[in-house]
């Protein structure tokens, strides 16, 4: 049975395993998730934003409800917290972007069911990804694909965004183009330029520092080099 706390419920599926948790991950699905959270922080640095990984959301008080947990949300304008689970309305909002990476047992439910789940969660975006080599539905062209919810009224529902070039896709509160690239998934902005992990970014940094002081010294030789053409000794300057 389920326990519980005073001023909350103790959901169930808080202290047992769900079917995803007993299915375990591959190396390409764990690198994939974790590249992405390295990217997405990246991209919020500075900014409110709250960003988990498989975190059970819930939508109602009853201890036995089954969880949604994304692989990633994204809760913006949230400060971040160690939380054992989220309750949709209670905690705060539902996240504004989730996104599932593919494995065989649940790519199915990624793409039929679970839009409108997050549909009904509140979730703006959502997207689906398969890392997978070669793609688990060998049928189907695309490896990436992306709902938004919809403004109309009446009953939420997904509706799905159509790819672009290279199979890409826009996101409005990642301010990003979701372009496939193989194992990985990447974010570009709207200039094109690929979104960064915070060691990317820095090894980049110090490579451009690298090249300016590389660029300053061939000034200099090339300065030098003039100078004695003319007669004239830099080292005595």
């Amino acid at each position: 049975m389920a326990k519980h706390r005073e001023d909350d419920v103790a959901y169930y599926y808080d202290f047992h395993p769900t079917e995803e948790d007993l299915m375990g991950e591959t190396s390409v699905h764990a690198a994939l998730i974790h590249y992405l959270m390295d990217v997405l922080t990246w991209l919020f640095r500075g900014q409110v934003c709250a960003i988990y990984e498989n975190l059970n959301f819930y939508q109602t008080a009853n201890p036995m409800e089954y969880p949604l947990a994304p692989d990633i949300a994204v809760l913006k304008q949230v400060d971040f917290q160690h939380l054992r689970s989220w309750k949709v309305g209670q905690t705060g909002l539902a996240p504004q972007v989730v996104f599932e990476i593919a494995s065989e047992e649940t790519w199915k439910k990624d793409l039929d069911e679970k839009p409108l789940r997050y549909a009904q969660m509140g979730v703006q975006e959502y997207f689906a990804y398969d890392p997978n080599e070669p793609p688990l539905r060998r049928r189907t062209v695309p490896r990436l694909y992306g709902w938004q919810l919809s403004s109309g009224t009446g009953k939420p529902q997904m509706q799905a965004l159509l790819a672009g070039s290279q199979g890409r896709l826009w996101s409005a509160h990642l301010d990003s183009f979701l372009v496939p690239d193989g194992e990985l998934l990447r974010l570009y902005d709207r200039q094109g330029h690929l979104r960064l992990t915070e060691a990317q970014d820095e090894a980049r940094r110090a490579e451009d520092e690298a090249e300016a002081r590389r660029a300053e010294t061939r000034r200099a030789e090339i300065l030098a080099e003039k100078l004695r053409s003319l007669g004239i000794d830099p080292d005595k300057l």
